[in-house]
């Protein structure tokens, strides 16, 4: 059994670190064998950098990943040459890279807001639910993207892109709001990792499962997964 959150002045709102959330921090563990592109950043060469950028994230979501040549993120950037994206990028792998580290810091920032802000676990884990949902909802691009990063990225070598010992970092903010809880009595005893877990997968088949089937009321989703985790965490029983 996992132990509970307690400090030295009792239970406590912990840090939890949430820019560290889902398989999406897979992504930025990956092992990218190119070095950056030694060009001097300037504000003209970071709005380029930016535009391509969104090029390649729109290029990944509507054609693939192994599709989105650097052909194909030129002719949506608006550029006239694929030399322009060698300029500021070393390669495929340093701008996969930097798409996989913008979204993911978007996605970091969207949750510490809201999550953040909660004084009780369980209104924390309620809202890193509904924020992760939201966030999938209103960013099925992005999302359809990174999906397919996860799955078809391969490094130097042929190296995926996360391990065993990385999926026990995603699991990390999760298992800090179920220790404060439990240590404040908000939560029944059980084992954090276990139920950690099911939270994260859980939201973790929602992309998949929206590419399947996109008109789904994806907000009485995110109601009924933090319902449901709610319940199978509250102290007392019933």
């Amino acid at each position: 059994m996992t132990k509970p959150y307690t400090g030295s002045a009792g239970p406590a709102p912990p840090r939890v670190h949430f820019a560290k959330v889902t398989w999406l921090r897979y992504l930025l563990l990956m092992q990218v064998s190119q070095e950056p592109s030694p060009r001097k950043s300037t504000f003209a060469g970071e709005a380029r950098r930016a535009q391509i950028v969104q090029a390649a994230i729109t290029a990944i979501a509507e054609l693939g990943y192994n599709q989105a040549s650097f052909a194909r993120i030129a002719e949506r950037a608006g550029l006239s040459s694929t030399r322009l994206i060698s300029y500021h990028f070393a390669g495929k792998e340093e701008l996969i890279l930097q798409v996989v580290t913008q979204l993911h810091g978007d996605i970091g920032r969207h949750m510490h807001e809201r999550v953040s802000a909660q004084s009780t676990a369980r209104a924390a884990l309620r809202t890193y639910i509904e924020a992760l949902v939201g966030y999938i909802a209103t960013h099925r691009a992005q999302m359809r993207a990174l999906m397919e990063i996860f799955l078809n990225f391969r490094g130097e070598g042929g190296t995926r892109s996360y391990d065993a010992a990385t999926d026990l970092g995603v699991l990390a903010p999760i298992e800090e709001i179920l220790r404060w809880g439990q240590g404040a009595g908000e939560f029944r005893e059980f084992d954090t990792r276990v139920m950690a877990q099911a939270v994260q997968r859980a939201i973790d088949g929602l992309p998949f499962l929206l590419e399947a089937d996109p008109d789904r009321d994806v907000q009485a989703d995110a109601a009924e997964l933090a319902t449901l985790f709610g319940l199978a965490t509250r102290a007392g029983g019933t």
